[in-house]
C-alpha cells in the first residue's frame, strides 16, 4: 500500500511538472480487431493511417475494447453495422489517444439515427448531443459522415460531441487524464479572460465559426475540431491556444 501511495506521489510530480501522464500505453494483452474492421479504418478514417505500427496496434486495441465497452444502438430503422461502431470508436479513441483512460466513463450507449432528430430536452431537431443523465451520445449517422467527407473545413459532428462527453467526464472523474484536461481547461480559460488583445483577435479572426462563441463548452469542441482538421493553420494564428489544446489531450501523434 505504501508503496502504491509513493508511485502515485511520483507520478503526480510528473504531471505537475511535464502536464502530461507519466505513461500512456500499457497492456498485459492487446484486444484485436477482424480483418473487416481493420479494413474500414484502414479506408476510411485518415488519423489511423498517420500513425506508427506499434501505435496503429494501440489504435485497434482501444477501439476494439471501446466497441465492447459500449451499447451501440440504432434508431429510426438504422442498423448499426460494423462500421458505424468502428468509425464512432475511432472518433472517440482518436480523441482519447493521449489519455491513459479512454473508456469515457460517463457514455454507456451511442444511439444513431440515420438522419436529424427529434429531441425532447428542447423540442428540436438535432444532428447530435451528449446526455450526461441518460450516459447517452445520440448522432445523427448522415451527419457524422458528413464531418470526415471534407477534413479540412472544421466542421465535424462527431469530434464534437464526443468533446463535450470528454470535457463533462473530465470535470466529474479524477484520474490522471481527467485531471490534466480540466486543469488545462481552467488554464486556458484564465488566458482568455485575462488577455483581451487575444480574445478580440481570436473573435475578428474568423477562424472559428461563430456557434463557439455561444459558451465555453461550445467554444471548447469547435476548438478542439479545428485542431484536429487543420493543426497547421491553428498553431500559426493561435499558437498559445493550440499549446493548451494539445495540453489537454496530450496529443503527440501523427505530426500534431
Amino acid at each position: 500500500m505504501f508503496f502504491h501511495f509513493a508511485i502515485k506521489m511520483i507520478e503526480m510530480g510528473y504531471v505537475l511538472k511535464h502536464r502530461k501522464p507519466y505513461y500512456v500505453h500499457f497492456y498485459w494483452f492487446k484486444r484485436r480487431l477482424s480483418k473487416d474492421q481493420k479494413q474500414i479504418l484502414k479506408t476510411k478514417f485518415r488519423f489511423y493511417n498517420k500513425l506508427t505500427d506499434k501505435n496503429k496496434r494501440y489504435f485497434e486495441h482501444r477501439v476494439a475494447s471501446f466497441i465492447i465497452d459500449k451499447d451501440f444502438i440504432g434508431r429510426g430503422g438504422l442498423v448499426v453495422n460494423d462500421e458505424i461502431k468502428v468509425l464512432l470508436a475511432a472518433t472517440a479513441v482518436m480523441l482519447t489517444f493521449g489519455f491513459r483512460d479512454f473508456y469515457i466513463g460517463l457514455i454507456s450507449k451511442i444511439v444513431v439515427y440515420p438522419t436529424k432528430f427529434y429531441s425532447k430536452s428542447n423540442n428540436a431537431y438535432h444532428k447530435g448531443e451528449f446526455n450526461p443523465k441518460l450516459k447517452a451520445l445520440v448522432l445523427s449517422w448522415e451527419d457524422f459522415v458528413k464531418g470526415f467527407d471534407i477534413d479540412n473545413d472544421n466542421l465535424n459532428l462527431g469530434i464534437h460531441e464526443f468533446t463535450h462527453a470528454i470535457h463533462i467526464n473530465s470535470i466529474k472523474e479524477r484520474d490522471i487524464s481527467s485531471t490534466i484536461f480540466s486543469d488545462s481547461f481552467k488554464e486556458l480559460s484564465e488566458l482568455l479572460s485575462k488577455d483581451e488583445t487575444l480574445r478580440n483577435t481570436i473573435t475578428s479572426s474568423k477562424y472559428f465559426r461563430k456557434y463557439a462563441y455561444t459558451n465555453q463548452f461550445e467554444f471548447l469542441a469547435v476548438a478542439i475540431e479545428n485542431f484536429i482538421e487543420t493543426p497547421h493553420d491553428f498553431k500559426h494564428e493561435f499558437p498559445q491556444v493550440y499549446a493548451k489544446i494539445k495540453q489537454m489531450l496530450n496529443f503527440n501523434y501523427a505530426g500534431y
